[in-house]
């Protein structure tokens, strides 16, 4: 009999991504607001939240307009890529024990293959709105996420040593008794840093950076097509924090709480309060970090979070392997 429960939950994950996309646009604002001690939205509904609706119209109701100096084809595919890999990577995140759209032995390398193809979106709509500006944002983009890439694979290699499986469900098992975020530190760092650079938020929101390029690689676009640019960059966000809680944040497991008999919360609800968490903190970032120079966020890469990501593993083995000799 066929199984319609991971094609419903895709379905219901799509509508999520989409909704929570456009309420985090109006969430930033607020939250940004009110660490600045300045308002936010707040002309349009209470707190605001009708913003998000009038954007949304803004957006729908522009001329969906194609320079007639790019090239048309790879100028409308590059928006809907970036959207497409990020809703990919959602396939393999565990929500819940036996909550997941498809448990694959290799989910945390596909989960690494989708981010790489979100490169080919800010590449290819650089290159097609034959622009200079938003060529130079592309190739910024191109070298940014493919550099900080290999930081992100790195600083992941502690834990699939640890626990000798790509599998997250496995990951978030192994970390039952003691959260990843205590024995992998280093590599946690590693890979928010890394996350914020795939992801290109501020303060490494360098290809579009407003005040040399524009708006870098979407400097060309505008309606939908600049409305799918942000859909997929707060995808973006929202799937590396449901990757930094189930790598390094126990998942779906929350305190072992029981009031009247009962668990106190669900493992969704845990999931889904530590994933807020984590992306008030990316939001946060923004207010508290100035935005380096390029050559300065490329030099921390290359300079620091590659020594620090092989000294992670160096120190990881030599402790499983001294673990493993009968150390304790």
């Amino acid at each position: 009999m066929f199984d319609w429960g991971p094609i419903m939950l895709a379905l219901g994950l799509l509508m999520f991504g989409v909704l929570g996309a456009a309420v985090l646009t109006w969430w930033e604002r607020r939250l940004l607001g009110f660490w600045q001690d300045r308002y936010g939205p707040n002309r349009i509904g209470p707190f605001g939240v009708g913003q998000v609706v009038a954007d949304m119209i803004k957006l729908l109701l522009k001329d969906d307009w194609v320079p007639p100096f790019a090239d048309r084809m790879v100028f409308i595919f590059a928006p809907t890529a970036i959207v497409v890999a990020m809703m990919m990577g959602f396939a393999v995140v565990p929500f819940s024990p036996g909550v997941q759209i498809i448990d694959v032995n290799i989910g945390l390398l596909f989960f690494l293959g989708m981010t790489s193809l979100a490169v080919y979106s800010v590449l290819l709509g650089g290159l097609a709105s034959n622009n200079k500006y938003a060529l130079l944002g592309g190739l910024r983009s191109a070298s940014q996420m493919v550099s900080y890439e290999v930081f992100m694979g790195l600083s992941l290699m502690g834990i699939v040593m640890m626990t000798g499986s790509f599998s997250l469900v496995e990951i978030v098992k192994a970390q039952e008794n003691v959260w990843f975020c205590f024995s992998q530190v280093l590599g946690l760092l590693v890979f928010i840093i890394a996350g914020i650079a795939e992801s290109h938020r501020l303060p490494f929101d360098l290809p579009e950076a407003e005040h040399e390029l524009t708006a870098g690689f979407h400097t060309e676009y505008g309606g939908m097509k600049f409305a799918m640019f942000m859909l997929g960059e707060y995808l973006g966000l929202m799937l590396i924090s449901a990757m930094i809680v189930t790598l390094f944040f126990g998942g779906w497991m929350g305190p072992s709480l029981i009031i009247f008999g009962i668990n106190w919360l669900p493992p969704a609800a845990w999931f889904s309060i530590k994933i807020i968490f984590v992306i008030n903190f990316f939001v946060l970032l923004r207010a508290a970090i100035p935005r380096p120079r390029y050559d300065q966020l490329m030099s921390l890469g290359w300079k620091v979070m590659l020594p620090i990501t092989l000294f992670n593993l160096v120190i990881t083995g030599a402790v499983l392997l001294w673990l493993q000799e009968g150390g304790l």
